[in-house]
């Protein structure tokens, strides 16, 4: 493991002069990616202390603070970015009425890219670059979200990703959990810390920043929407004919890089994916529909299910934008790629801030009661796409002699079948509430984490249905049944069966899950039996279903 000096102290007493001298300082400081030459990368330590050195600087702009702490202890820093804003409370964010844009790093501590152009960011608007977005929006940015993991820094790490030579963290966090499959089940601190900013900030605009060591493209980033198809339509249908559209030919136009959405070569003996997982989904979803023998190569995403970071914000009816740095371009680039990516997509929040507040505020009073909405998806098979594939050559690691790999200057158009979006294989009608019983604890406590809105019923309430079992079977996760980092130790539960009318009236104490509410579409797949992420998934009803194994103890009034 790679250990080297760092003056902490340094960042924070280099930027307390005011006037033209702060400007100068500012100009000065430098991320650790910058100082060392873009050989090794920030760590928590660091993160901090230039957070707090450009909020110093810039103390009527950027606002510090913390949002929790992570499984070993460690403070979450946060950045709250805004003009006219009296501290970093939600309350003080709110109240500007401005689109509230989340920018999140590091969720994975070895793609750190995100975390060190997060800290550009924040020194290029404390020194006043990009100040026309602040009249329309306010920013708040989490470059280290992982903090655990960054700390577990090594150079071989992420196998063949270019870099940072010195070493990078771990994909998981210290539970040896990937946060970035937690956002349903909320066993992580921090995901726990993330729901929390969430429920208190309610941002519009989420963006989560990654770095993608997969097949062997010509992209120097690849980006995705939100993949659950219960998104809102009007959502989806913006960022595929213009968010995205935009940021990729304002970045060609730019810089000369390509970007697209992401993908994987499947079939054909393409170089392999990143280990995402099946695109068919977890817990109970049907296995990709892949075509038979075919002629051409596909261009696959991976799941849809929201305990991805960009589904599950798509879910809150929010506009989610992942972002995946090419893992064998140079740890330089990766940062300008990320860079770019994020500067081009606030650019078009910032011009269209109203509209996107419009539309959450429009998503938020969709009314779904009585409308069927997917309860499990397959990965869709549709025509035929350009993607540019590419070339790597190997480099050796001067400082391990680990063997990476080096992006070369080689684009070749390829025609491929596009799978990169869902359709559902299941689908269930949304009642007009859900009725949790009270005994069901660890659900309920769920529920209340990520902000549904729920009233105890304070008498018995009858004409309710009931969902009777006809199969139920549970499965380990990919780790096997000591679990994985994905999983856990979970034995992903999936049930089949009908809904008919319960046979005895709903005892007082239980608790109703309105469905017209602004998380809606979260709670329904929280709560419908056939959910391929929900508490049955997850095991949050165990309990009580050993207990009672012939019907699902969830109850549901249509309307």
């Amino acid at each position: 493991m790679i250990r080297r000096v760092v003056l902490c102290g340094v960042l924070a007493l280099s930027v307390v002069a005011a006037g033209p001298a702060q400007q100068s300082s500012l100009a000065n400081l430098k991320t650790t990616a910058e100082s060392s030459g873009f050989r090794s990368t920030s760590t928590h330590a660091e993160v901090v202390a230039f957070t707090k050195a450009v909020a110093s600087a810039a103390p009527s702009l950027v606002h510090y603070t913390t949002y929790g702490k992570t499984f070993e202890g460690r403070e979450m820093p946060m950045a709250v970015v805004g003009k006219g804003l009296k501290d970093a409370s939600a309350a003080s964010v709110r109240a500007t009425g401005r689109l509230r844009v989340h920018i999140q790093g590091n969720i994975h501590a070895g793609e750190v890219e995100g975390k060190e152009s997060a800290q550009i960011l924040l020194r290029e608007l404390a020194m006043g670059q990009h100040a026309e977005w602040l009249d329309s929006m306010v920013l708040l940015v989490t470059p280290i979200f992982n903090a655990d993991g960054n700390e577990r820094m090594d150079p071989a790490n992420r196998g063949r990703q270019n870099g940072p030579i010195n070493g990078m963290g771990t994909r998981a966090n210290a539970q040896n959990l990937n946060i970035n499959r937690d956002f349903m089940k909320l066993e992580t601190p921090e995901a726990r810390a993330f729901v929390t900013l969430w429920n208190d900030y309610d941002p519009h605009v989420g963006f989560d920043l990654h770095t993608s060591n997969g097949s062997n493209h010509a992209y120097h980033l690849t980006y995705s929407p939100p993949l659950h198809p219960n998104t809102n339509d009007a959502i989806m249908n913006l960022m595929k004919a213009e968010w995205f559209p935009v940021i990729t030919d304002q970045v060609k136009r730019k810089h000369g890089w390509d970007m697209f959405y992401y993908g994987n070569v499947q079939g054909g003996g393409g170089r392999g994916g990143r280990g995402r997982g099946d695109a068919g989904g977890r817990g109970g979803g049907a296995a990709p529909q892949t075509p038979a023998a075919p002629t051409v190569r596909a261009w696959g995403t991976f799941e849809h299910v929201p305990r991805f970071h960009n589904n599950y914000v798509g879910l809150r009816n929010r506009f989610a934008l992942l972002s995946e740095a090419y893992s064998y371009a140079s740890f330089e680039d990766r940062i300008k790629a990320t860079g770019y990516f994020v500067e081009e997509a606030l650019t078009f929040a910032h011009t269209h801030a109203e509209r996107l507040k419009q539309m959450t505020a429009a998503a938020d009073a969709d009314a779904l009661a009585g409308r069927a909405q997917a309860t499990r998806a397959a990965m869709r098979t549709g025509g035929l796409i350009q993607i540019l594939m590419g070339e790597v050559e190997e480099e050796i690691n001067p400082v391990n002699n680990g063997r990476m790999s080096r992006r070369m200057n080689v684009s070749k158009p390829e025609m491929m079948v596009d799978r990169l979006w869902f359709s559902p294989t299941w689908h269930e009608e949304v009642p007009a509430a859900y009725y949790v019983p009270a005994n069901a604890t660890p659900a309920l406590e769920l529920l209340r984490a990520h902000g549904v809105r729920m009233r105890e019923v304070k008498a018995p309430a009858s004409g309710l249905e009931q969902f009777v079992i006809t199969s139920n079977t549970t499965r380990a996760g990919r780790g096997g049944r000591g679990g994985s980092i994905d999983t856990g130790t979970h034995a992903l539960r999936t049930i089949e069966g009908y809904w008919q009318p319960a046979v005895s009236a709903l005892a007082a104490g239980a608790w109703e899950v309105p469905m017209d509410q602004p998380l809606s579409r979260l709670a329904f797949i929280l709560l419908a039996p056939t959910s391929d992420d929900g508490v049955l998934t997850w095991n949050f009803v165990d309990d009580l279903l050993a207990a009672n194994d012939k019907s699902y103890p969830i109850l549901r009034h249509r309307q």
